[in-house]
Formats: C-alpha cells, structure tokens, sequence
C-alpha cells in the first residue's frame, strides 16, 4: 500500500460541477456518487443562496463557506485521463495490465480526504461561455454560467493506492493535468494544473 501526498496548482480556472438548485443535484448528480447515503450531505453542502440563480453551477462550501471538491471528481478525472492516454503508444496507460482502468481506479485508488478544500487565491468569481446546438426546430443557443476560482488556487490531498505497482501510472495519470483539466468545460483547457509531490 502506497500514499501519494499531492499539492494540486491550477495554471487555468477551475469551474464549479455542483447545480445550485438543489432537488436537481439530487436527482442528476449526487445520486452517481458511489454511495448513495451520501446525497443528503452534498445537497446540503451546496449552501443553496436564493439570490444565486438556480442555473449556475458551483462549488459545494463547507461549514464556514469555503469551496472544496469531492473525492469521487479526482477519481473521474484519473479514468478520464487514462481513457485519453491508452491511445497514446509507450504510455502506463497503454499497457495490458491498465486496460479495466475504470475498474482499477474504483477498487484500488483512494483520493482523500472526502471533501478536498480548495485554497482560493483571489476572489471566487464567475465564467459565462455559450452553449450551441442543432435541434430539428432550429440552432438554439444558451448561456451556461459557473463559478470559478482562478488560478493559482490550490489543492492538497492524499492519493492512497492498494497496489505499489500502480504508483507511476498514477503519476503519469496527474501529469496529464497540465494538457486536460478537471471540473466543467475541462476540454476548452479550463481546470489544467500542475502536480507537486510532497513527499518526494
């Protein structure tokens, strides 16, 4: 058993996952966490504001109002990660032993703690960006509106893995950070980071 202490630097925003309107993350989001009687903590971590609009999307905030992520979000962005890597040839990802990679990250690998706190540098601010598509009764166009920290904002956490073997794979995993981020809208660049390990 290994554990990975990380320090996550974000070189691009990060924007928030979490629907502010709260019957909704109940029903879409928070019931694909992996454990169910954990619905009711994140609804209520939401800290829902009737003067927010209920279309944004934001960060969860603890007790005293601070942002954080969940750890199941690291856990998707290690299997989109490695998804996006096993097409790449003399990668970890690319190998046979890595090819039930959802599998693997959900039995072996362990981001902690369960709430990861996010360190904002600067002010909590807010991304706007277009939404278009083709409907049979025309282009419809929409604004989708999130919360964002900015960067150089960031994280620590521990990553525990079950396995030792998979200790650079995960590395190889995070180091795909600085090319695709996490959190929404990750494949326009935003939420790409940087990875420090504290205890090498």
């Amino acid at each position: 058993m290994k554990e990975l202490k990380v320090r996550i630097t974000f070189i691009e925003e990060l924007l928030g996952t979490a629907n502010n309107d709260p019957s909704i993350h109940e029903k879409f989001i928070a019931s694909k966490a992996p454990d169910p009687k954990s619905i009711k903590e994140e609804v209520e971590a939401l800290g829902v504001d009737a003067v927010v609009n209920e279309s944004m999307t934001v960060f969860p905030k603890d007790e005293n109002g601070n942002p954080f992520v969940y750890d199941y979000q690291w856990k998707g962005y290690l299997k989109d990660a490695a998804k996006a890597l096993k097409k790449v040839s003399d990668t970890e990802s690319s190998k046979k032993e890595f090819r039930a990679y959802k599998q693997i990250i959900d039995k072996l690998i362990f981001p902690q703690p369960r709430k990861i706190p996010i360190n904002v540098k600067g002010e909590i601010g807010s991304c706007q960006r277009p939404l278009r598509a083709s409907t049979p009764q025309g282009e419809i166009v929409a604004l989708a509106n999130s919360e964002s920290v900015p960067a150089g904002s960031t994280e620590e956490f521990s990553i525990l893995l079950l396995d030792d073997k998979h200790e650079k794979w995960v590395r190889e995993l995070l180091d795909y950070g600085k090319l695709g981020g996490t959190g929404q809208w990750r494949n326009s660049g935003k939420g790409r980071f940087t990875v420090e390990y504290l205890d090498d």
